[in-house]
């Protein structure tokens, strides 16, 4: 298995994984030229996409979902439009197994402020995939789903002090610290702590704010969490993405 942060922010968000000259579309917040311009560097097109799954309907999660075939669609909600909606087995619910030939896809309920945010475990047969972003907290029901996965991509929204000495209005620093928000550094390296296992290869940084973090201070922040919470740093690689260049990993 191998993965391609194509793009992860508020600017937009796309994560590609692909397996066995196959892939998915995790989120799809982004043009559709960007989308084919990563296809292609797999030597695939944007047809050849198994399938296109969504975390949540926010744009910069879904804004381009629409130039997707429709019948490659998975959504937690129905209508994408008024006159496009999917057919009830595409509409997603909570730890709904996805098989997505070479993929099972795991659909895992997360809190944000839009209904039914869903994170997803997608798995090859040989690795895991953990995609986990957009949210306030994730729930500890999702624990044994996460732990040791190979590669684990979880929020890291933002620094809090940077947060708070922004300026931003109060309703949304409330809004983004809340339980249906975003995780700060320090919550993405506690989770981190909980879910690297023997297995765990790399973890990757997604979401970071623009205005309220920074790549160097949410590695720092969280590498120190991590040797804070097991009193060491796992022989694991760390990666932050970006709103603006791709964030590879996996296998190949």
């Amino acid at each position: 298995m191998y993965f391609d942060v194509i793009s992860s922010g508020s600017k937009g968000n796309a994560t590609l994984v692909l397996s066995h000259g196959k892939a998915l579309l995790l989120d799809f917040g982004i043009s559709r030229r960007r989308v084919e311009k990563a296809l292609s560097s797999y030597g695939l097109g944007f047809l050849d996409v198994e399938a296109f799954l969504l975390t949540h309907g926010h744009e910069d999660h879904a804004s381009d979902i629409l130039s997707a075939p429709l019948e490659k669609v998975y959504a937690p909600y129905g209508k994408l439009s008024k006159d496009k909606e999917l057919p009830k087995e595409h509409v997603l619910a909570p730890f709904q197994k996805l098989f997505l030939d070479p993929f099972v896809v795991t659909v895992l309920p997360v809190s944000h402020d839009f209904p039914n945010t869903m994170a997803f475990l997608a798995d090859d047969g040989k690795e895991k995939l953990a995609y986990v972003t957009d949210t306030g907290f994730i729930p500890e029901k999702l624990f044994p789903y996460l732990k040791d996965a190979d590669y684990l991509l979880l929020e890291s929204n933002h620094d809090s002090k940077m947060l708070y000495e922004s300026k931003r209005p109060d309703y949304l620093i409330r809004r983004i610290i809340s339980d249906k928000g975003h995780l700060n550094n320090t919550d993405c390296g506690c989770y981190f702590s909980l879910f690297i296992g023997e297995h765990t290869k790399e973890c990757v940084l997604l979401h970071l704010s623009e205005e309220c973090n920074k790549k160097e201070i949410a590695l720092e922040t969280v590498q120190k969490t991590i040797i804070g919470q097991l009193g060491y740093l796992p022989d694991v690689l760390f990666k932050c993405s970006s709103a603006r260049e791709e964030t590879k990993g996996g296998r190949e």
